[in-house]
């Protein structure tokens, strides 16, 4: 039986802090950062509302984090598969549904990142609403 999705955790590959923040920007700026889930939330400055006009048909809540902001379960998992990423959690646990690679390919459109992130939950018999 399917487990549905309580939650999509996505977590950059930055930290969140001032500091964090503008090392990411510089980071970018000179070659050496880069986030693919940066790329699909964020435009220059700010949030992109078409990100959150796509993800809301999938009826549950999207959560971005950065790396120092992740709960100890959150972190267990990142240490595996590496940042950025996107995890479902269920009532079971965390779960996988997108890679720092699978993330790029999306190439920062929300529609890709929404169909990346239905065709992960198919893959793991995870149910959105």
């Amino acid at each position: 039986m399917s487990e549905p999705i309580v939650e999509l955790l996505g977590v950059y590959n930055a930290n969140g802090s001032l500091r964090g923040e503008l090392s990411y920007v510089l980071g970018r700026l000179v070659g050496r950062a880069h986030c693919g889930l940066c790329d699909i939330t964020h435009g220059t400055l700010r949030r992109r509302p078409e990100l959150d006009a796509a993800v809301e048909p999938l009826g549950v809540p999207l959560t971005l984090l950065h790396l120092d902001e992740v709960p100890d379960d959150v972190a267990r998992l990142v240490a595996e598969s590496g940042a950025p990423c996107v995890l479902a959690r269920t009532a079971a646990g965390l779960s996988l549904l997108a890679s720092g690679a699978e993330l790029d390919a999306c190439e920062a459109d929300p529609e890709r990142f929404v169909a990346l992130v239905r065709a992960g939950a198919g893959r793991l018999d995870l149910t959105l609403a």
